[in-house]
């Protein structure tokens, strides 16, 4: 009887646990359950520059140089629980083929309503020696502006930090990588964050100027003239915002996150454009950024938008691997239908499996 009774309380606290109504915390539970492998630590070669304090602007304090240093490779991504799997592979191919890895900031943004601390254990447990700072972006100062679009996962207000790093990130950082957390370099990026933005370009990213530019925009914005006539004067082309290299001090004389809020609440009011964060960075910027070769960003991988189906890679060289798009390499990898491509990723996923765990 007294079995009878302990089988019985222990279904009814199962049934309250899957019955209970998931809170805004539930995807840290990703962060939390998966465990993940250290890292191998990476060593600068012989020529790589180092850093003097005098160099440094008043900004910094005690042992955060290298966060103020024009001699680093400052790389921004953002950071939570649904995507920490595929930046800690990021983070591991950026250190694995770089020929000065101990010179590279991180600087990663996170939700105001993530829980910053956990993120921020995990990455040091798994890269005890790394550089690197967590931001709190607050959702709600963009929540307001964003629409629905074609894909629930391009709504996050996370998705849009990328157009407040110029406010997030210290002022003593001029120049930054930005990178998303669906991709792994196989170059070294102190080639890409070298590249030249001439005398007034803001950013540099690879184009793509044989996609169809006219598909990004709705109906509405290409039959109104006062809202097409923006790209009168440019030589508009697609380019994806998930590589980016950009000039923060540039941007910020420039005041252009007001410049994309604007085209944002426009969108609000009627309907411009479909997708998330992509078409204000395209409204405000195509046809005046300095292009970028395409090896920096082997995009796509990830298949479409609606089926995330496998893709080839494009041809020619190849140093940065992405998988924009819905199907994502550690999803399919899990569920036992990786795309031919996905083996790429998958030296770079430092997930612990059980496997490893009893060994």
């Amino acid at each position: 009887m007294l079995r009878l009774l302990t089988l019985e309380l222990l279904l009814a606290f199962l049934v309250l646990i899957f019955s209970h109504p998931l809170t805004n915390n539930a995807a840290t539970a990703t962060a939390i359950t998966q465990q993940f492998k250290e890292a191998p630590q990476f060593y600068n070669s012989p020529d790589c520059p180092s850093f003097d304090q005098d160099e440094i602007d008043s900004e910094s304090d005690g042992d955060s140089t290298i966060f103020c240093s024009d001699k680093a490779v400052h790389v921004a991504m953002t950071l939570d629980a649904a995507y920490i799997r595929g930046s800690m592979a990021a983070v591991l191919s950026v250190l694995q083929h770089s020929s000065c890895p101990q010179n590279i900031a991180f600087h990663f943004v996170a939700s105001a309503s993530a829980n910053s601390s956990l993120l921020r254990n995990t990455i040091s447990s798994s890269f005890p020696y790394l550089k690197f700072r967590v931001y709190t972006f607050d959702d709600a100062s963009v929540s307001r502006l964003i629409s629905t679009s074609i894909r629930s996962a391009l709504d996050c207000p996370l998705n849009y930090a990328r157009s407040y790093l110029a406010n997030i990130l210290p002022i003593c950082v001029r120049r930054v990588v930005y990178l998303d957390s669906d991709l792994v370099l196989v170059d070294d990026i102190a080639k890409l964050a070298a590249t030249p933005l001439g005398e007034k370009s803001i950013l540099a990213a690879p184009e793509y100027c044989n996609a169809n530019f006219t598909s990004y925009f709705t109906p509405t914005f290409w039959s109104n003239p006062s809202l097409s006539l923006t790209f009168a004067d440019r030589k508009a082309c697609y380019f994806n915002t998930g590589v980016m290299v950009i000039d923060l001090n540039r941007w910020r004389a420039g005041d252009y996150t007001t410049k994309i809020e604007e085209w944002m609440e426009l969108q609000k009011r009627m309907r411009i454009y479909e997708l998330g964060s992509l078409p204000p960075f395209l409204l405000v910027f195509a046809g005046n950024i300095v292009p970028v070769d395409h090896r920096w960003n082997q995009h796509g991988l990830g298949g479409d938008n609606f089926r995330g189906l496998c893709r080839d890679l494009h041809p020619g060289p190849v140093s940065l691997l992405h998988w924009s798009g819905k199907g994502k390499p550690w999803a399919r990898l899990d569920a036992n239908r990786p795309c031919p491509l996905d083996a790429l990723w998958a030296p770079y996923d430092l997930l612990q499996t059980p496997f490893a765990l009893d060994s």
